[in-house]
């Protein structure tokens, strides 16, 4: 499996670079936070990534897209984790046009796909119902009724689901829950009748909501999949959510190192910098080694997703659970190194380990995804 990134990757990534260092960063996340802005991210941003195609970057070229594939769109997410950067991209061209490539029908693609990829479409899945991620753990349902499905239930933690357009939802049609069998996604626009949507702020300043479905009326063309086997497109989904997640928990890693380091440098005690005291010089070679170790482990998952998705699943659990505990540890001893003044909303440290947080519990964090990992390795 290649681990290094051809032309086309290596001009998305410049690209990401000089985006997101010129638009985004802890400043702009400062002001989104201190705005109390209601969409959670930054409108000029989300103009300019539509304007350099990048919601169409997973979508194929049929479909109005770019079909430049997974290790590209990594990169964006990887700097966008440096960044710090808020947008509709994670939910909408990651998550969102994947699940219409994974199941849409021919019109569902038709129709969407193009308006995803000019940006004139937003979407979020509603999946997870309790504290932690369970995708089987369903239990809003979609009873029939008179010729259409009666959507019942409620999701929380729906990134991005304060303002999108449309909600992709998961509901049990059949059987309990826990099991993975039974479970149908819908396609509900966020202001159809009964959908009541409740904005969340999270910790790291971004938007999510809780929704509640009340008697949803949801027509059969907005089942997106097969009936009652939801489940397999959860799973091939959340390998893709999850890979990308990994690459902006490698992003924020990295710069919240870059960011101690320049720190370690400039600061003095006893007339020295306190980068010359050996047990700091410790610290930050271990944790620079398992950044280098973290770049092969999330380019091998979006390679895996690309080339090989029947084996994404040991690739994307092992990387989620790798830079969960690395983002942690980066982000806990860029606080820690920066002395008292680290904990402060003085400095901008304390937003690199605020967004780590949310990104390692999104969709499963690191205990949940190393006993996946097991789990698919067969232990």
């Amino acid at each position: 499996m290649q681990l290094v990134l051809n032309e086309e990757e290596q001009m998305v990534r410049k690209s990401a670079a000089e985006l997101l260092s010129d638009l985004a960063g802890p400043g702009v996340l400062r002001k989104l936070r201190d705005s109390d802005n209601p969409q959670g991210y930054s409108a000029e941003l989300w103009q300019q990534m539509i304007e350099l195609c990048w919601p169409g970057v997973l979508i194929s070229e049929q479909r109005g897209g770019l079909g430049l594939g997974h290790v590209a769109m990594g990169q964006i997410s990887e700097h966008s984790g440096c960044a710090l950067a808020s947008s509709p991209l994670f939910a909408t061209a990651i998550v969102g046009a994947s699940a219409l490539t994974l199941a849409g029908t021919e019109q569902q693609q038709a129709e969407l796909l193009p308006a995803v990829a000019l940006g004139k479409l937003t979407l979020a899945l509603a999946l997870d119902e309790t504290p932690r991620h369970d995708p089987t753990r369903i239990a809003t349902t979609a009873t029939p009724s008179g010729g259409v499905y009666q959507l019942n239930g409620f999701k929380s933690f729906v990134v991005d689901g304060a303002n999108t357009d449309q909600l992709i939802v998961a509901a049990r049609t059949s059987g309990e829950p826990g099991a993975n069998h039974g479970i149908t996604l819908f396609l509900v626009p966020r202001k159809a009748e009964g959908v009541e949507v409740s904005r969340t702020p999270m910790v790291d300043s971004r938007s999510a909501a809780d929704i509640r479905f009340a008697k949803v009326a949801v027509a059969a063309d907005q089942v997106l999949g097969k009936l009652d086997q939801g489940f397999a497109t959860l799973d091939a989904l959340l390998n893709i959510a999850n890979a990308h997640l990994a690459a902006e928990l490698l992003g924020i890693a990295s710069e919240s190192f870059r960011r101690t380091l320049e720190y370690l440098k400039d600061r003095k005690q006893f007339g020295v910098p306190i980068g010359s005291f050996q047990a700091l010089q410790h610290r930050a070679a271990i944790l620079w080694t398992e950044i280098e170790l973290c770049k092969s482990l999330v380019i091998r998952a979006l390679r895996g997703l690309d080339d090989s998705p029947e084996k994404a699943g040991v690739l994307t659990s092992m990387a989620k659970a790798k830079l969960c505990q690395i983002a942690e540890l980066a982000t806990n001893e860029g606080i820690q190194m920066h002395g008292g003044i680290g904990m402060t909303d003085q400095l901008d440290m304390g937003f690199f380990l605020k967004r780590a947080r949310v990104a390692q519990a999104l969709f499963g964090d690191q205990r949940f995804h190393l006993n996946r990992f097991a789990k698919l390795s067969g232990y």
